[in-house]
């Protein structure tokens, strides 16, 4: 079965104009005329045609692979509805992974929520391509944040008991 990595991606909605999915690799060019590159590839587990992850790396042109981190799906709450839903237990090979042996005609990560996994990409690709998001329409992050309450000012009964 099919991994569906061009699906996968485009659902992560990931902001660089110059990209494409080749094989099961994104790769794009966050910064028009810079060297710098990016990578996301899927972690393999130990289990075959099972994955638990995005390997997220700088490249260089001359100088190669010059940063790298792992983004697991457990750490990032990828899977966490889904496997509540099918009560799946931790410690299993289906746990905070997914495996292309599954569902025909479906994609292998169904159920897949990929905002956590978003914003680690984000938090990552802002201190190797400053200003590549900023371009962009509002992170889910930043739309987070913009829409939180302001804490209501401190009164001055609060003010002294603290």
């Amino acid at each position: 079965m099919s991994l569906h990595a061009a699906e996968f991606f485009a659902e992560l909605c990931l902001p660089f104009h110059d990209h494409a999915v080749v094989g099961a690799t994104y790769f794009a060019a966050p910064v028009p005329g810079a060297p710098l590159r990016l990578r996301i590839d899927f972690t393999a587990t130990i289990h075959a045609d099972t994955y638990g992850g995005l390997r997220v790396a700088v490249i260089h042109p001359d100088r190669g692979e010059i940063d790298v981190v792992a983004l697991s799906f457990l750490d990032h709450g990828t899977f966490h509805r889904r496997d509540e839903a099918h009560n799946t237990r931790p410690n299993t090979k289906q746990y905070g992974t997914f495996s292309t042996n599954r569902r025909p005609g479906r994609p292998p990560w169904e159920g897949a929520v990929t905002t956590g996994l978003r914003d680690a990409i984000e938090q990552y690709t802002t201190v190797w391509f400053p200003g590549a998001w900023a371009a962009t329409t509002p992170s889910p992050a930043a739309s987070r944040a913009a829409h939180r309450a302001p804490a209501p000012p401190a009164t001055r009964s609060q003010a002294r008991t603290r």
